[in-house]
């Protein structure tokens, strides 16, 4: 069974770990884990890290960033496209998200496969 290609990252603004919890638990409809990780684990990507420095991390690494962090991190994401760079994505949750769609929407995008319907766009959830 090889990897899924769309991967994950949680913000640090992302406090509770029961998301990232179920997305470690979660398979796939086509048999993967989620492939999810969290600013502060990857030591190249500590707590603390500026939006501009994680939105740079997640292009490097292809991964579709997740955040809750609606007041700057929209206003980061468009000053990082218009500087020239690309994202795979930007999934910004919605007051009120709810820990199992947040999972089944990650799920159905890695099951999916099509990272250019992700790339260089917003999708807010749910």
């Amino acid at each position: 069974m090889s990897l899924p290609q769309i991967r994950f990252v949680l913000d640090e603004d992302i406090r509770d770990h029961r998301l990232w919890r179920a997305c470690q638990r979660r398979v796939t409809a086509l048999g993967h884990r989620l492939v999810v990780t969290r600013v502060g684990d990857p030591v190249d990507l500590p707590r603390g890290t500026p939006d501009p420095q994680i939105l740079l991390w997640a292009e490097a690494n292809n991964r579709i960033l997740v955040s809750g962090d609606r007041r700057t991190m929209p206003r980061h994401f468009a000053a990082h496209l218009r500087a020239g760079h690309r994202s795979p994505g930007l999934f910004m949750l919605r007051p009120g998200w709810a820990i199992a769609a947040v999972v089944d929407l990650l799920a159905l995008v890695t099951d999916e496969d099509n990272p250019p319907a992700w790339a260089d766009h917003i999708e807010w959830v749910p």
